[in-house]
């Protein structure tokens, strides 16, 4: 029976358990909140970003989830900086030309903030002559930082990033820094 971990990843946490980075390095990685022996994470999410990790010890689910080809759908709550204009908003459906080529289309929608949202640590900087606002996207694609750049190319910079579901897996009922097994 394959093992099956969601993780909640906070802010400014590595997407594996071991930091290889520079000698004498304090990044936190998944050691400090998981302790399951043999499950590896599948897929990576950004140290900036937070939300859903799914770690397995299953190879072949692991592959399906973070290779491409399967289209796996990811879900993100997305805090951009201004409010996207509807012509935003129908590119990012569209597809998004980026230096890498263009994106596939994207499930798009603005939303409220979201109810179930944690604290960020540190808080997102507030600037009180911006304004910011909510999108929920969702890609079957997983390219670098995609979602980030994808906004930023429409002109709306990603402030906050949580991936919100991956698949069938939510983070619903799950706090920020804790896992559960599916």
């Amino acid at each position: 029976m394959s093992k099956i971990i969601l993780f909640n990843k906070p802010f400014n946490v590595l997407s594996q358990f071991t930091d290889a980075g520079t000698a004498g390095s304090t990044r936190k990685t998944l050691s400090e909140f998981i302790d399951v022996p043999d499950v590896y994470a599948a897929g990576r999410l950004d140290k900036d970003s937070e939300g859903l990790l799914v770690l397995t010890d299953d190879g072949r689910l692991q592959h399906r989830i973070s290779d491409p080809k399967h289209k796996t759908a990811k879900t993100y709550w997305v805090q951009v900086e201004g409010e996207p204009t509807e012509e935003a908003i129908k590119a990012l459906r569209e597809g998004v030309k980026l230096k890498d080529g263009k994106t596939a289309p994207a499930q798009v929608s603005q939303i409220d903030e979201p109810a179930a949202l944690w604290p960020r640590d540190p808080p997102v900087r507030f600037r009180k002559t911006v304004a910011d606002s909510w999108l929920e996207i969702t890609i079957t694609e997983g390219r670098n930082r995609q979602v980030r750049r994808m906004t930023a190319a429409v002109g709306h910079p990603t402030l906050r990033l949580i991936r919100y579901r991956i698949g069938s897996w939510t983070i619903e009922d799950i706090p920020n820094g804790e896992w559960r097994e599916a």
